[in-house]
């Protein structure tokens, strides 16, 4: 799975003409998979839009569909001001406590 997320970075990398030249050829491997040949398609296509600025016309109900997905992600509790104090607190510490 994680050799999954790498190559598409690396395919995303190479889109935008960022990849080392050492990861070159894993990239190129890696686009000879069916998983590799889909990013690449949509790589180019957020690129495309980037550069244009335009938007893809949205069917019906596309609103209503992303809101419905996100209220069903889970959510992080909220932290408390005293929380808040606490961590910061705590951040300046943890180096001098690995000594």
């Amino acid at each position: 799975m994680e050799t999954n997320k790498k190559n598409r970075e690396r395919i995303s990398a190479l889109c935008d003409d960022a990849l080392p030249k050492d990861d070159h050829e894993l990239a190129c491997a890696a686009l000879g998979t069916a998983d590799g040949q889909s990013a690449w398609e949509v790589y180019h296509l957020i690129g495309d839009v980037l550069r244009t600025g335009e938007s893809a016309d949205l069917s019906p109900g596309f609103a209503a569909r992303l809101s419905a997905r996100l209220a069903s992600e889970p959510m992080h509790p909220r932290r408390t001001t005293a929380e808040l104090e606490t961590a910061k607190m705590a951040v300046p510490v943890a180096p001098t406590l690995s000594s």
